[in-house]
């Protein structure tokens, strides 16, 4: 190759990192590529934590379950403009410890997912909402040390909430779930499923305070009744998704003017429930001895 040819030839260094292959290239490569692309070099090392540094998003699913606890804190260690964070994919492992700088210096976050993350604790959750105050998403499905304690400082500071999952967050009960309804005004999803302390005394609440509610699962919260699903149906037009499996005491009484507004529920008409039973029957007929 002759000097001139060698001039001509520009590698990947050499264009600017952060103008040209941070903002234009490194953000439609996986995560899961780009950690690998940093044991090449002491340089792609140096330019995949500054493309780190200015990531808006980190989501471990991208990466997978085997991620160790020191390369999550080594990867987000210069990191202070976070937008969307995700640890679902870390439950067996994230702590307080590793999560709390995190979120100490990412007061910009709008979503967080920390579904499944048991042995996390409620100081992780009243950091989100002291640091967190524009936040519009939180993940807790199954985090079950979440109590009203936290839940309340969630909503004293977040008022801007949108939607919260807290699927089979058992230490809740309705006072708490009441005191967020009454501070989130703009929450649009809600999930309260798997949660037999749950009544119609909070459904009725969120129904009367979050007016634009689009979506809410009440999947298993046996004591709730058909009073508080009219209310939700009085007082919540926007309704779109109507979660209600495994509420026995929820009835196609209630139900019913909902489905007229085209809201999807999770449990089919009583008719067509009959239709599905009667396939069955006739389905097995031909194996049924007639004669007994």
């Amino acid at each position: 190759m002759d000097a001139e040819t060698e001039c001509c030839i520009c590698h990947l260094l050499d264009l600017p990192w952060e103008d040209v292959l941070v903002t234009h290239i490194f953000c439609y490569l996986p995560l899961r590529q780009l950690v690998r692309l940093q044991r090449v070099s002491k340089q792609f090392y140096a330019l995949i934590q500054v493309y780190l540094a200015n990531c808006r998003t980190f989501d471990l699913t991208q990466i997978g379950p085997s991620l160790p606890k020191e390369a999550f804190c080594n990867i987000l260690r210069d990191n202070k403009v976070l937008q969307n964070l995700s640890v679902q994919n870390c439950s067996d492992w994230v702590t307080d410890k590793e999560l709390l700088p995190v979120i100490g210096q990412n007061q910009h976050l709008l979503r967080v997912d920390m579904r499944g993350c048991d042995r996390l604790t409620r100081h992780s959750l009243v950091a989100v909402s002291l640091s967190c105050t524009h936040l519009q998403y939180l993940g807790l499905a199954h985090c079950e040390w979440v109590d009203s304690l936290s839940i309340r400082s969630l909503a004293d500071h977040c008022g801007g909430l949108r939607s919260i999952d807290l699927t089979a967050c058992r230490q809740l009960k309705d006072e708490a779930i009441c005191y967020l309804s009454k501070k989130c005004l703009k929450m649009r999803s809600l999930s309260v499923a798997v949660n037999a302390n749950i009544t119609d005394v909070s459904v009725e609440e969120v129904a009367k305070n979050c007016r634009e509610l689009e979506q809410l699962d009440l999947t298993g919260c046996l004591r709730v009744r058909n009073d508080s699903i009219r209310t939700v149906a009085e007082y919540c037009p926007k309704l779109q998704s109507l979660k209600v499996n495994h509420c026995h005491n929820v009835t196609e009484s209630s139900l019913d003017p909902l489905r007229k507004r085209n809201v999807e529920i999770d449990v089919e008409p009583p008719l067509q429930r009959a239709l599905v039973l009667l396939q069955d029957v006739v389905g097995f007929a031909p194996f049924i001895n007639l004669q007994i």
